[in-house]
């Protein structure tokens, strides 16, 4: 038994470096000069198209601090780019469905982050290391049967 494992190890042929290494990353850029990503977070599904421009981040059709009011979501959606050193740089335009605010602008910032990759390769290990390629996965637990919610039990009292 133990020839005939020899034999097969025997029969395998030698990888090569070149054909061990990891693909080629290239850029996705279409004629109008904008590259594209789609984020997810909670509900929220975010489609995004990047382009080089002056900074301006246009969400559903209004400018980003009018559609997210908040300064904390703004500072999640403009993540990305402090991270490449790109701040103003690029212009965004996307079209965010579902979830609450919370959820569109983190899956706004994971859409930037995966069409700044299609934009350019490079950005690719910084994004990486910081962890905005990464989808989040959590997701709201559904509500179980004789419970409040999904954890929550009844309220109980002695008579």
């Amino acid at each position: 038994m133990a020839e005939a494992q020899v034999k097969d190890l025997k029969d395998l042929k030698e990888v090569t470096a070149e054909e061990n290494e990891a693909p080629k990353r290239v850029k996705k850029i279409d004629e109008h000069g904008r590259s594209y990503g789609t984020g997810r977070r909670k509900d929220a599904v975010a489609r995004v198209w990047v382009k080089p421009g002056s900074g301006k981040v246009t969400v559903n059709g209004r400018d980003q601090s009018i559609y997210f009011a908040r300064q904390t979501q703004q500072l999640v959606l403009n993540q990305p780019f402090l991270i490449i050193n790109h701040v103003g740089k690029f212009d965004v335009i996307c079209t965010v469905k579902g979830g609450g605010l919370s959820g569109q602008a983190g899956a706004v910032r994971h859409g930037i982050s995966r069409a700044l990759e299609n934009f350019d390769p490079e950005f690719r290990p910084a994004l990486k290391a910081a962890g905005m390629l990464t989808r989040d996965a959590r997701i709201v637990e559904r509500k179980k049967v004789g419970k409040h919610k999904a954890r929550r039990t009844k309220q109980w009292a002695k008579r």
